[in-house]
């Protein structure tokens, strides 16, 4: 069973229906012991990493998926959800983050030159920049899609794939048990699925 993390930030419905479509047992819940008891977790996220990470500390979900996570169990974080599993965000002052990946968000302002548009909204490529379970359907060049304003920095270490807008934007990233997409694979179609059906296995 996989668990989808409610606690109040998120597109659910759209990602629980995807699960389903490729056959996935899935349970949307903020439940702790549901949590504790799946097989698979998934964080997802939609807004500001401030908001966010106040509303996973108010319900303790974010030792949940802290504890979870070290006793080795895969975890999944979608767009905010990735951004959540870093050490730190800069998005409307310092807040510091889940801490299971090194790195840090940072916004595009200031960094993109001013003809391009912010948030990053639209298809992008996906370019390999190392071996990953979360690839092994798709190809490079596969296109996915992204909506951010901000991105993950210094995180190498865990860097999975990349996608350019001006700038070499990470996508998806790994780290031993803990993986994530800053594009929704819930939104980009049979890609979208293929890379969930990897994560899922």
């Amino acid at each position: 069973m996989i668990a989808i993390v409610d606690y109040g930030v998120g597109n659910l419905f759209s990602l629980s229906s995807s699960l389903k479509k490729i056959g996935a047992e899935v349970v949307v819940t903020g439940d702790k012991k549901i949590i504790e008891s799946a097989d698979k977790i998934i964080l997802p996220g939609v807004g500001a990493f401030k908001d966010a990470m106040n509303k996973l500390t108010q319900t303790g979900l974010d030792k949940v998926v802290i504890d979870q996570a070290k006793k080795g169990k895969k975890i999944l974080g979608i767009c905010l959800g990735m951004q959540l599993l870093f050490e730190r965000s800069y998005e409307f002052g310092l807040c510091q983050g889940l801490g299971l990946l090194k790195g840090e968000i940072v916004g595009m302002q200031g960094v993109l030159s001013k003809d391009l548009k912010i948030p990053h909204i639209g298809w992008n490529a996906l370019k390999f920049k190392k071996e990953s379970h979360l690839n092994k359907y798709i190809k490079e060049g596969d296109h996915v899609y992204f909506v951010h304003s901000f991105y993950a920095s210094g995180c190498t270490d865990s860097l999975v794939s990349v996608a350019e807008y001006q700038i070499e934007v990470p996508a998806t990233v790994e780290c031993g048990n803990v993986c994530g997409c800053q594009f929704h694979p819930e939104k980009s179609g049979e890609v979208g699925l293929n890379i969930l059906r990897a994560f899922c296995e």
